[in-house]
């Protein structure tokens, strides 16, 4: 299967995008289909031995559009180098411009004397009337010309039998300037016949000016909008700008400056003061701080020595360093990222499919409403000229933008948000599943703790200070290959402690070990090593109990009589776990820990974290497991974690949140990617996907709401109760305005903030609400 990324050009509205989708979608061999109308692109999954690109552009074509192959590098002229949003804005502003210059004129001929204002003396009275009408005909044509797009593209698609909006304006504004061309013919037959009743009739009914303020009021509200839409992408774009355009990397010798998109694997780059990191890679001399908050959201900078990752866009803040690099072009995780939310925007939330599917019958249905409210009033006595201008209200207010824009622009701005904080959702989907989760599954290692065991106490005997019992027991635990002799060796080094060598040494399974220091035996290892060589741990035992009650492992230092000390290490809990656990219960999510580890040690976790429960002793193989049972009790459940054996969990969870520190397997397997490594992320990412779906819903309401009210008052449906009809100019800036509010209240996405991680946790199955003291001031059940 190929998938790839055509440039769809003429769409205006969701009727446009579903027309496209269903043209590609009946082909042999095509998979999937995902058009989307905000980047004016269409991603196709299909059987390159059933299909090729060019019969899929030629679908496009026949369907009244024209689709480009992106990666052939054949874009129109017209697409340019530079921002297809920008130029498309600029272009509906110069034709408002133009529009105006013209428009203004014959607004002020058509309608002035009605408003008071003076007219010249040669548009005064009924032997004037052809002049009158003629001077508004001169000034309409332009203004066709400068907006005849929707001409051109809304009969086209008519007559193919897949009407969008621009047939709706079409319709509208050439039926108003049809009847002003029959009008003017009515005049100079009255005039001409000396029928002077019948030329001033028609000298007031010209609808020219109806023609040219619809369609420049829909050009202001498309300018208006494409404006918005494209600060919709904004987050994008500045990731896209953060990368630097040339590298300094070093060839034979000599440092040289060449565009970035030339870095090779294994050059070595040279970063200085301030300067942006191309390309990914690993430091190999020198050091600095970094600034990454434009990849993970981390405010604060991050110091790199030797042998440290460093990722591209970061921004060097003191010091030179040099690295040796790792991933480029495409491979760069800046390049994932972008890959990764243009996925997402690209991809179809399940809100949407009910938008796409009304989009799809709303124009030809809207056409349908507004012949048969022509026809009705005809019927009821009315004049031609009334029942035409209810006819063309209905079609320009009718407006199927609002409600293909209602999803769209709220999923690329949520998007755009998350990557901002660090927070990659992979699909529109995941950030719409992502709000109705209400049970969250932890790993320990890694998730909620450090990942890597760390010194926690240092309990000595005998005299021994601790500096000097650390000196020991680093002294017997370095050759061994254990990962707590590993801690205690890191803690050796921070400390600065002496580290002296040992002889036969020898390695106790299951126990510990024994070595010989400065010509005497030593053991280390746990409490059944002490018991199995008698030595007495009185004056330890209590404290050892407490520290074993806290989750912590106890090693035990002795000779051949005594009992030296002892140390605990363990694997310490992220500084931010405790609060991401009590914002989640917050939220009225239920947390569930799942662990390899023993019952005694995860129950300690649970305690020191807030936890509802834990389920210890799982085997890698029934992670999975696990998680499909909270499935079958109902539960919407997203499992987070960072280690291979937990991809099948990640893949089984209705969200599966992958912490970024983790492996490839399981960042491949979820849906989202936490950036920072941090579970107090987790919280945001549940918060934003609330704030998005929250958004849809109001721009859902309020696209069906307007057409639901609007399209009743523009057939005239209150005129003969309480007079209320809607002038077509009128009903063109209402049209407008639905769109430009709809993508409007979209952008307030760009305003969601981070939400604080401090919360007093709630009881399981409530949700809370806090006040400023931490303190539960409201509960009520968890939806």
């Amino acid at each position: 299967m190929a998938k790839k990324i055509f440039d769809v050009y003429g769409m205006t509205c969701s009727a446009c995008s579903e027309h496209v989708r269903k043209s590609v979608a009946k082909l042999p061999g095509v998979k999937n289909v995902a058009v989307n109308l905000l980047k004016n692109d269409m991603t196709v999954t299909f059987d390159e031995n059933a299909l090729t690109s060019e019969q899929i552009s030629a679908a496009v074509t026949k369907a009244g559009y024209r689709a480009v192959l992106r990666d052939t590098g054949q874009r129109p002229a017209s697409a340019g180098g530079g921002n297809v949003m920008q130029e498309e804005a600029e272009g509906m502003k110069r034709r408002f411009t133009f529009s105006v210059i013209f428009v203004a004129p014959l607004f002020y001929i058509a309608m002035g004397h009605m408003l008071g204002f003076p007219l010249p003396g040669f548009l005064h009275g009924t032997e004037n009337a052809l002049t009158f009408a003629f001077l508004q005909f001169l000034l309409i044509t332009p203004i066709i010309f400068i907006n005849f797009h929707y001409f051109r593209s809304g009969f086209k698609l008519l007559f193919k039998g897949a009407p969008n909006m621009d047939s709706l304006i079409a319709i509208g504004s050439a039926a108003a300037f049809a009847y002003g061309v029959y009008a003017i013919f009515n005049i100079g037959y009255g005039l001409g016949h000396g029928e002077t009743m019948l030329a001033e009739k028609y000298s007031m009914d010209l609808y020219f000016e109806s023609a040219g303020i619809i369609l420049t009021l829909i050009t202001l509200g498309k300018y208006f909008e494409t404006r918005s839409k494209g600060r919709t992408s904004e987050a994008i774009t500045k990731l896209m700008n953060l990368a630097p355009k040339t590298a300094v990397v070093v060839r034979d010798g000599l440092e040289v400056e060449i565009p970035a998109e030339q870095v090779l694997v294994g050059d070595i780059v040279v970063v200085g003061p301030g300067g942006s990191v191309p390309v990914d890679g690993v430091v190999v001399e020198g050091s600095s701080t970094l600034d990454e908050s434009a990849i993970t959201g981390e405010s604060i900078p991050v110091p790199k020595g030797k042998g440290d990752a460093v990722i591209a866009a970061t921004i060097n803040r003191t010091g030179t360093f040099k690295f040796r690099a790792q991933k480029v072009g495409g491979d760069t995780v800046l390049a994932q990222i972008i890959r990764l939310v243009e996925d997402a925007v690209s991809s179809k939330a399940p809100i949407a499919r009910l938008a796409d599917r009304i989009s799809g019958i709303f124009v030809p249905v809207v056409i349908l409403i507004a012949a048969g409210a022509l026809v009705l009033w005809l019927l009821l006595g009315y004049p031609f000229e009334f029942a035409m201008s209810i006819g063309i209200a209905v079609l320009v207010i009718s407006c199927p933008c609002a409600l293909g824009l209602a999803t769209p622009v709220a999923i690329m701005v949520g998007t755009g948000k998350g990557a901002e904080n660090g927070i990659l959702f992979k699909s529109a989907q995941t950030l719409e599943v992502t709000q109705s989760v209400n049970v969250v599954v932890l790993d320990k290692t890694g998730t909620i703790t450090e990942g890597k065991p760390k010194v926690t106490d240092i309990v000595s005997a005998q005299g021994l200070t601790e500096d000097e019992l650390l000196s020991l027991a680093a002294s017997l635990e370095k050759p061994s290959e254990h990962p707590l002799a590993e801690a205690i060796l890191a803690e050796a080094g921070q400390r600065g402690v002496k580290i002296r060598e040992t002889a036969e040494f020898s390695a106790l399974p299951g126990r510990g070990i024994e070595a010989v220091l400065d010509k005497k035996k030593y053991l280390a290892g746990n409490l059944k090593l002490m018991e199995e060589k008698g030595i007495d741990i009185a004056g330890l035992d209590e404290k050892g109990e407490q520290l074993a009650g806290e989750g912590k492992s106890l090693l035990f230092f002795a000779d051949e009589k005594n009992v030296m000390g002892l140390i605990a290490v363990a694997d310490v809990v992220k500084p931010t776990s405790r609060e991401a656990v009590s914002a989640l219960k917050a939220l009225g999510i239920e947390v569930v820990m799942l662990t390899g580890d023993n019952r005694r040690t995860a129950e300690a976790i649970r305690k020191q974290m807030g936890i509802d429960r834990v389920v210890a002793e799982v085997m890698p193989q029934d992670k999975e497991k696990e998680i499909a049972a909270l499935q079958a009790g109902g539960k919407k459940v997203a499992m987070i974690g960072d280690g291979i054996n937990d991809a099948p969990a990640l893949a089984r969870a209705d969200v599966g949140i992958a912490i970024g520190a983790g492996t490839d397997v399981a960042i491949e397997s979820a849906d989202i990617v936490l950036m920072k490594s941090d579970l107090a992320d987790a919280v945001t990412a549940v918060h934003l996907s609330r704030a998005v779906l929250r958004n849809i819903r109001q721009n859902l309401f309020w696209a069906f709401f307007y057409n639901v009210i609007g399209i009743p008052i523009a057939a005239g449906a209150f005129y003969l109760a309480i007079g209320l009809k809607l002038n077509p100019m009128i009903a063109a800036a209402a049209m407008s305005l639905s769109s430009v509010f709809v993508v409007t209240n979209a952008l307030r996405l760009r305003l969601f903030k981070r939400p604080d991680a401090q919360f007093t946790a709630c009881p399981v199955g409530v949700a809370c609400e806090i006040n400023e003291n931490k303190k539960i001031i409201k509960e009520r059940k968890r939806q």
